[in-house]
């Protein structure tokens, strides 16, 4: 081989060398960091959207027999009340859930409470330890009442009116 073609070998085996250190060095950062959370701008509303009701006309009944938050009863963010979304609430800990939770034994999206109609429901998102519904470890998704405490590793919740 001529001595052109030794160096250019050299200096693509350099190259990649290179490139698989800082593709390293990016995952581990990743692990160690994170991914950065940032705020967007709200959306604007399309053009052919409902335009929002007159500030005259009456606000839509709330539901008052359902749960309206959550409050944790036991763990490392005991005291912590969180309201209640009819779209749903995401606990685990993820950055993206409403109720992050800082514990080795729940998972980035463990589980999720949400409205269907009156009726509020629990439901587990696929972890790895379990939700559990009083002492029931729950497979599916469970209607839940005001008072109904919920165990997610470390952390107990309970549902508040």
């Amino acid at each position: 081989m001529s001595e052109l073609t030794l160096m250019l070998m050299r200096l693509g085996l350099l190259i990649a060398l290179w490139l698989f250190v800082f593709s390293v060095v990016g995952v581990l950062r990743g692990d160690l960091y994170g991914t950065a959370v940032r705020n967007r701008p709200p959306r604007r509303a399309d053009k052919g959207a409902k335009a929002s009701p007159a500030p005259n006309a009456p606000a839509k009944p709330v539901a008052t027999q359902g749960p309206t938050h959550l409050v944790v009863t036991s763990g490392p963010l005991l005291g912590t009340t969180l309201p209640l979304r009819h779209q749903g609430t995401l606990i685990g800990r993820s950055s993206e859930c409403a109720l992050v939770l800082d514990d080795d034994y729940s998972s980035g999206r463990h589980a999720r409470i949400y409205a269907n109609g009156d009726q509020w429901f629990v439901e587990d998102l696929g972890s790895t330890n379990g939700t559990f519904l009083g002492a029931t470890r729950i497979t599916e998704a469970r209607q839940v009442a005001a008072g109904s405490v919920i165990r997610i590793g470390r952390t107990t919740v309970e549902l508040g009116r």
